[in-house]
């Protein structure tokens, strides 16, 4: 368990938030609805920065992930040209074999 104030619990902490805002991205496409999911995720987060009770931390943390597990959307947003997006390794251009390598 991390302590209060500690490198661990600031990463931990931040990687909550941003896979928080990256999981708020699958279900909010359009950027003007997503800034207002973000918004309220960050006020979320800012509401519970104060907290120094161990106990009380890793309770909101627990409560985070879980709450990080239901809300994953069931088919996540892919970049179209990214791994897995539906323009992936379209229109690559043609293999063109050197032939004059082989003669000589």
């Amino acid at each position: 368990m991390s302590t209060v104030g500690s490198v661990a619990h600031r990463l931990q902490v931040q990687s909550l938030y941003k896979r928080s805002l990256k999981l708020s991205l699958d279900w909010y496409i359009q950027r003007d609805l997503w800034r207002q999911k973000a918004l309220q995720i960050r006020a979320r987060f800012d509401q519970n920065k104060n907290i120094t009770n161990p106990k009380q931390l890793q309770a909101l943390i627990q409560s985070t992930e879980k709450e990080l597990q239901e809300w994953a959307h069931p088919d996540p947003y892919k970049l179209p040209l990214g791994p897995e997006g539906t323009k992936w390794e379209r229109n690559l251009p043609p293999i063109v074999h050197d032939t004059s390598a082989h003669h000589h």
